[in-house]
């Protein structure tokens, strides 16, 4: 059977594989197309195997909001050249285009995965790296959502705010959180054992002082640590006389992520 251009492409579109891989597979399958789908499929899984132990520290954070949804995913390869290549690029915008219109919201990592397992699968054969969808999220909300990209995608922000913020503010708030990374929204957030375990620690430090002075002590140093790691707390990226609470007084963050590629889970 004749393999045309047309059928190859088809192929190559479903696969993610070269054109020469497609079209061996269909020569091989003398023009079943399903038959050569399968072949390539174990062909591609043979190849993403024998990466699957090499590292996976290079890669971009990819933000997409649409409609009051908004997602952010992590996808991970082995070299900065690959992270900067068009059809890199092009695979994750797919996989983000999917992801925004799931039927959840929060943690979509596991379903992501799952969903876009042999797509990814299918990429690894094509360019020759081992690749990871790392992590996923889905939001659905009637508030506004910020996004920024920071060093071309190595961190990633989205944060949903209700209530009243002018879109520079939100922008702000967004690179703020990329340049300060705070842990938690208000201090109302933060775990109780994290809290106490901060508290032992500035105790220690104290060691030797009078009772009476520790206590007051303690407090301006959980105090300070607050202004730390709470988003709303934290000194203004544009006055560091201000904070967010006082820079935008009728808003309220109601949640936010801030990835870096290959950070610990």
């Amino acid at each position: 059977m004749a393999i045309t251009a047309t059928m190859v492409k088809k192929l190559r579109d479903k696969t993610g594989a070269g054109m020469l891989d497609c079209k061996k597979a269909l020569i091989s399958a003398d023009g079943d197309f399903e038959n050569a789908y399968d072949e390539l499929r174990k062909s591609g899984i043979a190849k993403a195997e024998k990466k699957a132990g090499r590292s996976t520290k290079e890669g971009k954070v990819f933000v997409s909001v649409k409609d009051g949804k908004a997602a952010a995913i992590e996808v991970l390869c082995e070299t900065d050249f690959v992270s900067k290549n068009e059809k890199f690029n092009a695979f994750a915008t797919d996989i983000i285009g999917r992801v925004v219109e799931y039927d959840a919201n929060g943690d979509v990592s596991e379903k992501a995965q799952e969903a876009e397992k042999d797509n990814v699968i299918g990429m690894i054969s094509n360019i020759g790296e081992n690749m990871q969808l790392r992590r996923a999220a889905k939001w659905t909300t009637s508030d506004k959502v910020g996004t920024y990209l920071h060093m071309g995608g190595r961190i990633g922000v989205m944060v949903e705010v209700g209530g009243e913020i002018a879109d520079d503010i939100l922008a702000d708030l967004c690179m703020h959180i990329a340049a300060f990374n705070p842990l938690y929204i208000n201090a109302e957030d933060i775990p109780a054992e994290t809290i106490a375990k901060e508290k032992e620690i500035a105790t220690a430090q104290l060691a030797g002082k009078p009772e009476n002075i520790i206590e007051k002590i303690l407090v301006g140093k959980i105090n300070k640590w607050y202004n730390e790691v709470c988003v709303t707390k934290q000194p203004w990226l544009k006055d560091d006389k201000s904070c967010f609470a006082k820079v935008a007084p009728k808003a309220e963050i109601k949640r936010f992520i801030r990835w870096q590629v290959g950070e610990e889970l």
